[in-house]
């Protein structure tokens, strides 16, 4: 289920961060992302970027059972266009069960970037 927390609209690009842990990878990489991008294409949306896809290769400070297959950065022009694609009927139809099938669990967590 997806929860959209309450974020004020217009304040720029958010990144959301992917925890994934696979059912099935090949049908994660292979069929969901592309599903993925053809639902951002179909609903006219631009600017979503994969900024970094990498595989977790140890816990350093985590509990030993927290354990994810892959780590996934997306950036997204804003929170409302992250909110506009998830809800879409595109997605749920298009992307999302290629979703459910490869994914035994996953969390999102949406960031944005801070000036320090």
């Amino acid at each position: 289920m997806i929860k959209f927390p309450e974020v004020a609209p217009g304040q720029g690009p958010v990144v959301m961060l992917n925890l994934v842990k696979f059912k099935n990878r090949k049908i994660y990489i292979e069929e969901y992302l592309p599903a993925f991008n053809r639902v951002t294409t179909g609903l006219g949306i631009e600017g979503v970027k994969v900024r970094f896809l990498g595989e977790v290769i140890g816990n350093i400070i985590a509990d030993e059972n927290d354990h994810w297959d892959e780590v996934l950065l997306v950036e997204y022009p804003s929170a409302e266009i992250f909110k506009k694609i998830a809800g879409s009927e595109l997605y749920q139809t298009i992307a999302n069960p290629l979703r459910l099938a490869g994914t035994a669990e996953i969390k999102l967590i949406m960031t944005r970037g801070i000036d320090y």
